[in-house]
């Protein structure tokens, strides 16, 4: 985990997550994941660039399934930013930096 990144869990999602007032991307992978691993540099330099702007976790698919299911995620990496305890914004599999920032950006102003 990054710095600037906090591990979500099924615990603290509604707290951290949802109820943030600050947008907050949410990466859903697993350690046995290719694509997570490859995608993981990019959640954190946007955590590190977004600073003050949103925040970013990460949260294990394999230990909180039931998150997964409650937002209907079928594969992963999935990338999730919600604005005031919504998903604005999903981005799945492996995608450059540049597309993840583009499709974040207009929900960030």
């Amino acid at each position: 985990m990054g710095i600037k990144t906090f591990e979500a869990t099924t615990s603290n999602f509604q707290n951290e997550v949802l109820q943030s007032e600050t947008p907050v991307l949410v990466d859903f992978w697993a350690e046995w994941c290719g694509p997570c691993k490859m995608i993981a540099p990019f959640v954190d330099q946007i955590a590190d660039e977004y600073d003050g702007k949103i925040r970013v976790a990460k949260l294990d698919a394999d230990e909180h399934p039931d998150v997964l299911m409650k937002y209907g995620i079928l594969s992963i990496p999935t990338l999730i930013l919600f604005k005031k305890g919504e998903p604005v914004a999903r981005i799945t599999g492996f995608q450059p930096k540049d597309r993840i920032t583009n499709q974040l950006k207009p929900h960030l102003g």
